[in-house]
């Protein structure tokens, strides 16, 4: 590995190359690239290549998980991002790790790594005509850690593809990526989507969460390629959405609320396909 770079002022261009990344989306998307904090995420981009710089802080250096994490990333060639090549460790005195970090207690290790285009995550599913079958399709899902967390239960329930809109939260901010967990690189995210368009293209049923539907998400047949539709939790879906949507589906809720948080709603229909799928229906 490399001799360590160790940083102490604001004033270093490395550093101020760092706060703008963690700070800024127009940054990140200039760049392509984004800022991974702690161990759990950088681990799960490993498999897809190893990350630009690696950033500690002089506390995390000491500590043997991050030490481990750090001979693991040294040799990692990666999935198609990977290089051999070994990689330099700058760290950062602990306030200025604390300045960039987007966590409370600073976990003492960030990562910049590129941001993955969808065709270099492999992780499209088939069903047995060989068709992709599970899409997930967001519209102007604006809450960052909800945002996090629909993306988590979708790779968990084994969707392929996310398709996000125009007004979406920025999928690759800190907050986002921390609430994923990892999630990210188990998915093929297409940003900046038409989704009227995907849902048209999409070669199985196109199903809607409304709260106004007439069919309850238990009477909806998840058999076959299935993509799920998601909006914003105020406006809903809009009107072009809909129409191109075959299906509208609701979550019965006896106990009297109005509405779940959207990644509730999620995840619920995401684990009522899985059900379907191991129980026959």
């Amino acid at each position: 590995m490399k001799s360590e770079q160790v940083i102490t002022s604001r004033d270093n261009p490395f550093f101020k190359r760092l706060a703008k990344l963690a700070a800024s989306s127009h940054q990140r998307k200039a760049a392509g690239l984004t800022l991974l904090d702690g161990v759990h995420l950088i681990q799960a981009y490993l498999p897809l290549g190893q990350p630009e710089s690696i950033i500690v802080s002089e506390t995390g250096r000491e500590s043997r998980e991050i030490k481990r994490l750090l001979a693991e990333a040294d040799g990692s060639t990666g999935g198609t991002g990977g290089t051999g090549a070994k990689m330099a460790i700058t760290v950062l005195s602990d306030g200025l790790f604390h300045d960039i970090s987007s966590v409370r207690t600073p976990t003492g290790i960030m990562a910049v790594v590129p941001i993955p285009s969808p065709g270099s995550v492999r992780a499209i599913k088939y069903n047995d005509n060989g068709k992709e079958e599970f899409w997930v399709l967001l519209e102007a899902i604006q809450d960052p850690g909800n945002f996090g967390s629909i993306l988590r239960s979708a790779a968990a329930a084994g969707a392929s593809r996310v398709y996000l809109s125009d007004g979406c939260a920025d999928p690759w901010s800190p907050k986002t990526l921390r609430a994923a967990m990892g999630a990210h690189f188990l998915l093929q995210i297409y940003e900046r989507s038409n989704l009227a368009e995907v849902a048209g293209i999409f070669k199985g049923k196109v199903i809607a969460s409304t709260l106004d539907a007439g069919k309850t998400l238990y009477q909806a047949d998840f058999a076959g390629p299935v993509a799920l539709v998601f909006g914003n939790e105020g406006a809903g879906l809009s009107k072009a959405l809909l129409q191109a949507c075959m299906e509208r589906i609701r979550i019965p809720m006896p106990g009297g609320t109005e509405s779940l948080n959207v990644a509730a709603a999620a995840a619920v229909c995401f684990f009522e396909r899985v059900r379907q799928k191991k129980t026959g229906g």
